[in-house]
């Protein structure tokens, strides 16, 4: 969305809305027209933001080229671009003092199992954590996440330089380029908890999870005490360990 367009209001192009359904009430649809102008107005500023952040100066150059260990052996943070320019590292909470790994990020790399088929043909895509490469196969293999490709991270030198100064078992969402030659650090979710606003549930943004945004659609919204879990029967994780 080019920053010199100047835009129709929202609330102006909300009454083009021709969407009547069946019973409601006069009062219903004012008030979901009244949304609706609150809607385009969010969907603008998500684009401002993203435009925003496309213009972002460049990042900093990596300090090194991190050693990682695949599914295939060892490899570089230079190998897992492949043939893109971007790289986009996820760094779930599941290090070798967990017994299990974070639910809340299981959740949402579930759904990113599905996106990845189509975002591998745009950006390369990895998933890091600190516990041992075969405990995250394991994992993995358990969640049918046949999309996503995960590395240990087994020194730990990523993480303590882009995810937690003191190698703190915390998420982190980090976004690289490769222009010639050079690898840089384009974009990170520097959201943290303390800028919460009162009664907020902690949360970076953009969202990340589809699961939070479906939610936010019905009427019950996110709640307050509600997280996903690992399972929501009595089936074991067989290949845990």
């Amino acid at each position: 969305m080019a920053t010199s367009t100047t835009l129709t209001s929202a609330t102006e192009l909300a009454t083009k809305n021709k969407s009547h359904l069946p019973n409601e009430s006069p009062e219903y649809r004012k008030a979901r027209n009244s949304l609706l102008a609150e809607e385009i107005e969010l969907r603008r500023h998500i684009e401002r933001v993203a435009e925003l952040r496309r213009a972002l100066p460049l990042g900093g150059t990596v300090p090194e080229d991190y050693l990682l260990e695949g599914e295939k052996g060892s490899v570089h943070l230079s190998d897992l671009f492949g043939d893109k320019q971007t790289l986009i590292i996820y760094s779930m909470m599941f290090g070798p003092q967990r017994h299990l790994p974070c639910p809340v990020c299981t959740s949402f790399l579930s759904g990113w199992n599905g996106a990845a088929r189509n975002l591998r043909e745009r950006v390369a895509l990895a998933v890091f954590a600190r516990s041992p490469i075969q405990r995250l196969l394991d994992f993995k293999k358990d969640r049918g996440w046949e999309n996503l490709q995960l590395y240990s991270d087994t020194s730990g030198d990523y993480t303590r330089t882009y995810v937690s100064a003191d190698d703190g078992d915390v998420p982190g969402l980090n976004v690289f380029t490769r222009r010639d030659g050079a690898i840089r650090h384009f974009w990170g979710g520097e959201i943290s908890g303390e800028m919460a606003d009162p009664g907020q549930d902690p949360r970076g943004a953009p969202e990340i999870d589809l699961l939070w945004t479906f939610l936010d659609i019905s009427p019950e919204g996110r709640g307050t005490d509600w997280y996903p879990k690992l399972e929501y029967a009595s089936v074991p994780l067989t290949n845990i360990k």
